[in-house]
């Protein structure tokens, strides 16, 4: 195990160098992306977020020195998994135009105390519906393409130093849980970050990730650099792919009106019923299992994490809520909406109460979930095991995660369980239960 620390001072794009017809080329200028020195076009404001895995202990911080920012923290195993989990910083915001770079490289201007930690890595979104949920699905969950991700290492030495990341290095196929490219853009061009792409990025992400260890990581700028050309070559063209861009979006969930609810096999089946066949927020619509276990096709992501003991320790996508075949901001009921368990259709969880519905919003955006406070919860219906952090329904469904927080007491849901309609009504299917009120 390791532990790291990196600061970083600038985030820049490497522009590729356009050579003239005649013998002496052009050099075109580097393109600062991110930097700490209060220039409007560059500044971005960074968050940090840890592992959100139940259980995960990973932790870290992110703070900005008066001309560098800087991510500090650990990486450890998650005990359910036996494996590591993660930090990250990410920005989102309006980034300059990289497109001329796109031959070139992201350059790194970093220097680190933890120049030993092996999983460094830095990822950029572009073409994303949802920026956050593509970055925490990686492509391999519907709708997740156009966030890149690509692995990097800082040398030792107590001054700054500009790491390349080559732009061809990037991929948006790559694996929620490790990190690692399930596929490179030199297998499937459809995973390549193009000059279109690079044109209108959306998010910067700072990762360490896939490896224990301690972090610590300055970053001053990051820009994107052209490629320099041979002094004798030929001039220069840039291409892009449209065609690549077009497969990186996944075709929307397909529609659910004549599957037939499944129950997980036993001995692993945990709910009391089938889920229910028309749940609410589009849930419906995902037909696949996307957990990182071997499960049956037949199995749809709610039957999968709602109701198989076999997922225990996973949830649903992080920002599964956010993406565009979801969009629960949208579908939320004027004042309180009113969350029912997805097989049994009781009650779980009315929001917003005793707060705004910016609040709760802020609340769920800072974990990736469904977030809940103590007066939300029908504590009638919720069973809360505090000491392993399981929570589940009166009628069995599990539900998700008890995660309190500095603010107190905190349940963070997967959609997917709490997507049901009320017991009795003529959506609604499973095991009936007197609902408490």
């Amino acid at each position: 195990d390791g532990s790291f620390c990196l600061a970083m001072l600038a985030f820049a794009a490497t522009v590729k160098q356009v050579l003239s017809t005649a013998t002496t080329p052009t050099v075109l200028a580097s393109i600062p992306l991110v930097t700490f020195d209060g220039e409007k076009a560059t500044t971005h404001e960074f968050v940090e977020l840890n592992d959100p895995v139940m259980g995960g202990r990973s932790s870290g911080t992110w703070s900005v020195m008066p001309t560098f920012g800087v991510m500090d923290g650990e990486v450890v195993d998650v005990p359910s998994l036996q494996a590591p989990g993660f930090i990250k910083a990410a920005a989102d915001g309006a980034f300059p135009d990289a497109a001329s770079a796109s031959a070139g490289a992201l350059e790194l201007e970093v220097r680190s105390t933890t120049p030993q930690y092996a999983g460094f890595r830095v990822s950029l979104a572009a073409g994303a519906v949802a920026p956050p949920y593509s970055c925490a699905g990686g492509g391999s969950i519907p709708l997740s393409r156009g966030c890149y991700k690509a692995k990097f290492s800082v040398p030792a030495g107590d001054g700054w130093h500009a790491v390349s990341v080559p732009f061809a290095s990037f991929s948006d196929l790559w694996s929620p849980a490790t990190g690692e490219h399930t596929k490179e853009c030199s297998e499937d061009a459809s995973a390549c970050l193009t000059a279109k792409k690079l044109s209108s990025l959306q998010r910067v992400e700072l990762w360490a990730e896939g490896a224990v260890g301690k972090v610590h990581l300055e970053l001053k700028s990051v820009s994107a650099v052209p490629a320099a050309p041979h002094p004798n070559s030929t001039p220069l063209l840039t291409v892009s792919s449209p065609a690549a861009l077009a497969a990186a979006a996944a075709p929307a969930a397909a529609t659910t009106a004549s599957r037939t609810a499944t129950r997980p096999p036993a001995p692993f089946g945990t709910c009391s019923g089938a889920v229910q066949k028309q749940l609410r927020f589009g849930i419906s619509g995902r037909e696949q299992p996307t957990v990182p276990v071997p499960l049956p096709a037949t199995e749809s992501l709610a039957e999968a994490v709602c109701c198989d003991n076999r997922t225990v320790a996973y949830a649903e996508p992080r920002f599964l809520y956010q993406a565009p075949d979801i969009a629960l901001y949208s579908r939320l009921d004027a004042g309180v909406t009113t969350f029912y368990d997805s097989v049994c259709g009781l009650p779980l969880f009315r929001a917003p109460l005793n707060r705004s519905l910016a609040a709760f919003k802020a609340d769920t955006d800072e974990h990736g979930w469904p977030s809940f406070r103590t007066a939300e919860v029908v504590a009638a219906n919720v069973v809360t095991d505090v000491k392993s952090g399981l929570v589940s329904s009166r009628c069995g469904t599990h539900l998700g995660s008890y995660l309190p927080d500095g603010a107190g007491p905190r349940w963070c849901m997967d959609l997917s369980c709490i997507a049901g309609s009320p017991a009795g009504s003529p959506a609604s299917q499973g095991t009936a239960v007197t609902a408490a009120a």
